[in-house]
């Protein structure tokens, strides 16, 4: 079974960073960064920060684990983190320079209903989670309320 690990990137902006793919031949989508556990890393944890670093050159804290979604031939954990600086011009992810892959567009999207309403994010179950997430105000100014356990978490 192939493991994929994802980061719902919340900024300091009220926003989410996603990215745009645009392949030929198909409609643009929209995806949350990520990618698979590769088995130089030492756990989902490790590869999520990894991967943030490769696909945004940033330095996500990660929360807590969201939500996570399982078939038969894959599991994507989804990781609630915190990010306040990145460069997508310093990507280093491989996908980045392979012929035929298409457009990768980094993007700040608003946390609302609204804007993510306005999005084809895939995979669709993580955009009822994140709408019901924003519904319940758990994503609020871009950083959630720390934890009692961590207050220099909170921002």
């Amino acid at each position: 079974m192939q493991h994929r690990v994802r980061a719902v990137l919340l900024t300091p902006n009220n926003t989410t960073l996603l990215i745009k793919r645009i392949r030929p031949g198909i409609a643009p989508y929209w995806v949350i960064v990520g990618g698979k556990i590769e088995p130089t890393d030492a756990g989902p944890e490790e590869a999520l920060l990894r991967e943030v670093r490769e696909e945004i050159a940033g330095e996500a804290e990660i929360i807590s684990l969201l939500h996570t979604i399982e078939t038969d031939d894959e599991r994507q954990d989804f990781y609630l983190t915190t990010i306040e600086k990145w460069s997508f011009e310093d990507r280093t992810g491989p996908e980045f320079s392979q012929e035929g892959r298409g457009e990768y567009v980094l993007e700040e999207i608003p946390l609302t209903a609204g804007s993510l309403d306005a999005i084809n994010l895939l995979p669709k179950e993580i955009n009822a989670v994140l709408r019901e997430a924003i519904g319940r105000g758990d994503l609020t100014g871009g950083f959630i309320s720390a934890p009692a356990c961590c207050p220099e978490q909170g921002k």
